[in-house]
């Protein structure tokens, strides 16, 4: 098998730049069709209900198959994995651009995320595998952090553009010649590596269909809970039955002989509290690019290309501040980094919160954006790296893999809470004699609130249950160049 030089900085650079790629066009394909719903509803007669499946299609097999993704990276081979799981993506891709009906786009889109839940823990635990622990990694996931925080606003930018000048098939056909080109170069620059613990490849298939099947009915409960309301009975049902299968599992890995996650893992503390922290961070800040989106066209009035450019600001700031954050994390630590993030994002929805239904970007939008861009930035960074900092190099699809679908989940979750809050915060305003701006308004701003609090338990979260003494002991060890590269 072929195995690229990576000996040089610039070796690791291409390779970084073409992980970062990846996990680029996986995480925008989240957003990008956000926009393009109205033109996509058109051109495929979808009814109204059906058309927010366009997202949780896509949603729900990402966050679903997460952790299956990052742990056959380790067994099969995460290079493998990795291209696998991106021709996946592209032909689902193709498929979608070309549907003829919503069956079809909403078959396309699933598939979609399962290729990248597959790709991309394998493309993070590479990242892994690949860089020494310390400053170099901290730098790597800095980039990774900029385009994966960034990819949410930049996907509704380019949503907008495309949706505007080229059709709402191009929000996808777009993704095809990217990922075809990530597959082509991927042998030429990044080396295979495998869990050397799992020399004989055993995958423990009742645990892999049962934590899929659980988390797949628990993101699908909650993204549906929007429609059909917390308390109907189908939702009660399907988190009944995501619980009884969750169960299952825990029940299946204790018994098993090679299971599919240790939960010895969980004997980290960093790494339970940066999960945990990884889910508050998704509440707050996942639903956010979806409640600003509605602020912008229902309330201002903007096109879907002018909505789509106002996140440019937003995008800018993340990039440029999970750049300083990986530099800060040296310096400070990733722990006290991850604090002050979650105090900027709840300082940002908090402001967010006092849009008025008469209001303009300049005065309602812009301020808080570029905060919530610099605390996305400042937190995604450093709870990446406390989520994988001190794993084995045969954890490093786990580790990936679980810090994927704690966020994922906690979107899903925060944004089925927020929506909730904001549907029944606006049908109340309707009950009083409100004209549609102020309800609407009433109904994102109390949304706001509620994820501002999110953000302020994710900064007591990361304070209580990160490791100080972990924390302090990365930044010393950075600093100094004593960490060991990890081995693949």
């Amino acid at each position: 098998m072929f195995q690229p030089d990576l000996s040089t900085p610039r070796a690791r650079n291409l390779a970084l730049a073409l992980l970062a790629m990846t996990q680029f066009v996986v995480v925008i394909d989240a957003s990008i069709v956000n926009v393009a719903l109205p033109s996509i509803g058109k051109a495929l007669d979808f009814s109204q209900n059906d058309l927010s499946w366009v997202v949780n299609s896509y949603t729900l097999t990402f966050g679903g198959f997460l952790l299956l993704g990052g742990r056959l990276a380790d067994y099969l081979g995460r290079r493998r994995v990795f291209m696998i799981g991106m021709t996946l993506f592209a032909l689902a891709s193709l498929a979608g651009g070309f549907a003829q009906n919503e069956t079809w786009l909403i078959a396309a889109r699933a598939v979609q995320g399962l290729g990248a839940a597959i790709a991309s823990p394998a493309a993070l635990s590479i990242i892994t595998t690949t860089f020494e622990e310390g400053q170099e990694r901290n730098n790597a996931l800095g980039i990774w952090g900029a385009v994966a925080g960034a990819g949410g606003a930049a996907g509704v930018l380019l949503g907008g553009v495309l949706t505007e000048w080229a059709g709402w098939e191009w929000v996808l056909f777009v993704n095809v010649p990217i990922g075809l080109f990530i597959v082509w170069q991927a042998p030429k620059r990044l080396v295979e590596s495998t869990s050397e613990e799992e020399s004989d490849r055993t995958l423990d298939l009742p645990g892999a269909v049962t934590v899929s099947a659980g988390s797949a009915l628990l993101v699908y409960a909650m993204v549906d809970a929007i429609k059909v309301g917390w308390g109907s009975t189908d939702t009660i049902l399907r988190l009944i039955g995501a619980a009884v299968l969750l169960v299952a599992f825990v029940v299946i890995e204790l018994r098993t002989r090679k299971p599919l996650i240790p939960f010895s893992i969980f004997r980290k503390r960093t790494l339970r509290g940066a999960n945990l922290v990884g889910i508050l961070i998704g509440m707050s800040l996942f639903s956010m690019f979806f409640l600003i989106t509605l602020y912008l066209q229902q309330v201002l009035g903007d096109s879907a290309l002018k909505a789509g450019l106002s996140y440019l600001p937003l995008a800018i700031a993340i990039i440029l501040a999970a750049g300083a954050a990986s530099a800060l994390v040296t310096k400070v630590g990733f722990k006290n980094m991850l604090i002050v993030g979650m105090v900027f994002v709840a300082v940002a929805l908090a402001w967010f919160s006092q849009i008025s239904p008469d209001g303009s970007y300049a005065v309602d939008v812009l301020g808080p954006s570029i905060l919530a861009g610099i605390g996305l930035g400042f937190s995604f960074v450093p709870v990446t790296i406390a989520a994988v900092s001190g794993t084995e190099a045969h954890e490093a699809g786990l580790a990936s893999g679980l810090i994927n679908t704690a966020q994922q989940v906690g979107g899903a979750l925060g944004l089925a809470i927020l929506a909730s809050i904001a549907n029944a915060s606006t049908n109340d305003a309707f009950k009083t004699g409100a004209d549609k701006a102020t309800a609407l308004t009433n109904g994102f701003s109390d949304a706001f609130t509620v994820g501002a609090c999110f953000a302020v338990a994710g900064a007591i979260l990361a304070a209580v249950l990160i490791s100080s003494k972990d924390s302090a002991e990365h930044a010393e060890a950075a600093r100094s160049g004593a960490l060991e590269p990890v081995a693949a």
